[in-house]
């Protein structure tokens, strides 16, 4: 059983559909005694980063998913905003404290191009920094779907396993111990995407 919490701002239905199509099973739930229960766990996401942390304090699930992931070490996959609520803050609309899971600032996007459009809204590559189970059976600059303003920026830059190029290089996905994270949304990124999420719910 795969949870997906429901904070009330996720990708939920297409996140549901995406395990649904891998052959696992989805739990879309609020409860953390169910989340407790499941074998891995996703945090979708699509907003304000503020909003995220209220809603999951409206919730009571702050300290039950600390406890869930961080103590316990369930596995986890953070997407998108749910990738930016792992770190310690976020400059977006003033600064906002976030989980805490690790040590990261979420930054917004700049670049001195012109051009440049916040927010990054599309298909871009995905650069492998790094050897990884999430990556196996996905090539090398593969192109995954973006919609965000901001990004995660550890302090720690070996817990960034890949990047996308985007004003500069920016983080696509992070690794720290059993904490999965990645702007981009696998469940909207079609091939690349689901083999993503099949190799987080296998065994990454």
């Amino acid at each position: 059983m795969i949870g997906i919490v429901d904070y009330g701002l996720g990708n939920l239905v297409s996140v549901a559909a995406a395990v649904s199509r891998l052959d696992f099973e989805p739990t879309v739930t609020v409860n953390p005694d169910v989340l407790a229960d499941c074998d891995k766990i996703i945090l979708p996401g699509v907003g304000a980063f503020g909003d995220g942390m209220r809603n999951l304090a409206e919730r009571s699930l702050i300290e039950p998913l600390r406890r869930i992931v961080v103590d316990e070490g369930k596995p986890i996959l953070g997407i998108c905003l749910g990738a930016q609520l792992i770190s310690n803050a976020s400059d977006e609309f003033g600064v906002s404290s976030g989980l805490g899971w690790i040590d990261a600032h979420c930054r917004k996007l700049t670049s001195n191009d012109p051009s440049f459009k916040v927010p990054h809204v599309g298909w871009n590559n995905l650069i492998q920094k790094k050897d990884d189970p999430i990556f196996c059976n996905i090539p090398d600059d593969a192109l995954f779907y973006y919609v965000h303003s901001y990004y995660v920026d550890p302090s720690n830059d070996d817990l960034v396993i890949g990047e996308c190029e985007y004003g500069s290089r920016v983080t696509s996905v992070l690794r720290y111990r059993n904490i999965y994270a990645t702007q981009f949304h696998p469940e909207k990124s079609q091939r690349h995407g689901l083999t993503l999420l099949q190799n987080f719910l296998t065994g990454a």
